[in-house]
């Protein structure tokens, strides 16, 4: 029976990793093997014949050991560089939009660390060209407060632009209120008191709020918060004899502030409303007391817009996080125009595959 014995070999490979069109490029830029010393000794009747040819040829042995060890590696960088290029450059969020995850710079590389770049904005499914604005590039850097933590994340303020500029583009912005807790505030007997000239010219209809985004909402990040901007146009239409007659309309400005939450891997959060202000764009029915109106238009999001809202933001959108992995004891950290999270992640050995 053959026995081998292994003495100081040193493994050594030098690797190359950069952005590619979007994708990561892994070469093998320098590679070698170096084993000291390869002991074989034979057992048995005539070992000590084919032992002498084994220590003629220890060399050559040794040498395509080494050999053999180096194309193993090269071979093996070969299956890591096909998984990394065939990583997705889109991840989807729903049948609207899906998360832009093209890497956008080489990776950055330190003592402990690797640190990617991606684009990071929302874009369509259906190719509805974004908003401008937040067509821009930014350097983002992760600072996780516990180092131990194995993967940082961090998310610019233009990431969320993105997606409202997207779904504002894409009219997904738009909601026809017809059923509310208080179904009474949507018949005219309900506003009697609020908006007499209403009630008296359409007694007891049944009334809709058509309520759209007059512009992309925008989010604001601070190191302590996230607040949210929206501007919002509110038709109160009245529903006669199975049509629909438009009678007002009145903008709102909507401030909120947010929180985000850990969801699986995704994303998730809620808004809850701050403040709010209201004008007069225009009427059919003559002047509106404003004043009067704004506890009834305060309940109506409070009940109807901001539930409905959270309904959809509590689900999140995917972190792009590489299949196979999910985080554990992730942390949320704030600061100015950005989101960090950090977390450890697990990942189940049926998740990757680099055949």
């Amino acid at each position: 029976m053959p026995l081998c014995k292994v003495e100081g070999m040193e493994v050594g490979l030098t690797l190359g990793l950069e952005n590619h069109e979007g994708t990561l490029k892994l070469s093998l830029m320098d590679s070698g093997c170096y084993v000291k010393e390869i002991i074989i000794t034979l057992d048995g009747g005539a070992s000590w014949l084919y032992q002498g040819m084994i220590n003629a040829f220890e060399e050559q042995i040794g040498s395509a050991v080494e050999s053999a060890i180096t194309n193993k590696l090269k071979d093996g960088i070969l299956k890591l560089d096909s998984f990394l290029q065939s990583l997705p450059k889109e991840i989807p969020v729903d049948d609207n939009a899906s998360l832009n995850v093209s890497f956008v710079e080489n990776p950055l590389l330190s003592s402990s660390s690797i640190e990617f770049d991606i684009n990071g904005l929302f874009i369509g499914r259906k190719k509805v060209p974004v908003t401008k604005l937040y067509q821009q590039t930014w350097q983002p850097s992760v600072s996780c407060t516990d180092q131990s933590k194995m993967l940082g994340i961090s998310l610019d303020e233009a990431v969320f632009n993105s997606a409202l500029a997207l779904y504002y583009d894409a009219e997904f912005m738009e909601w026809i209120v017809d059923k509310v807790p208080d179904q009474a505030l949507l018949n005219t007997a309900g506003w009697r008191f609020i908006i007499p000239q209403l009630y008296k010219k359409y007694p007891n209809d049944d009334m809709n709020l058509n309520i759209a985004l007059s512009s992309p909402a925008v989010i604001r990040i601070s190191d302590h918060n996230i607040g949210a901007t929206v501007y919002a146009d509110v038709i109160i239409d009245v529903v006669e004899a199975g049509q629909v007659i438009p009678v007002a309309c009145i903008s709102l400005e909507i401030r909120g502030s947010g929180s985000v939450k850990i969801v699986g891997n995704n994303l998730g959060g809620s808004v809850k409303m701050d403040d709010l202000t209201m004008s007069l764009k225009w009427s059919r029915i003559g002047n509106l007391r404003m004043y009067l109106i704004q506890p009834v238009m305060w309940t109506l999001i409070q009940t109807v817009v901001i539930p409905y809202a959270n309904s959809y933001l509590g689900k999140g959108f995917p972190l792009p996080i590489i299949h196979g992995f999910t985080l554990q004891n992730a942390e949320i950290i704030f600061s100015s125009s950005k989101v960090t999270v950090c977390s450890n992640v697990s990942y189940s050995e049926s998740g990757i595959h680099l055949e």
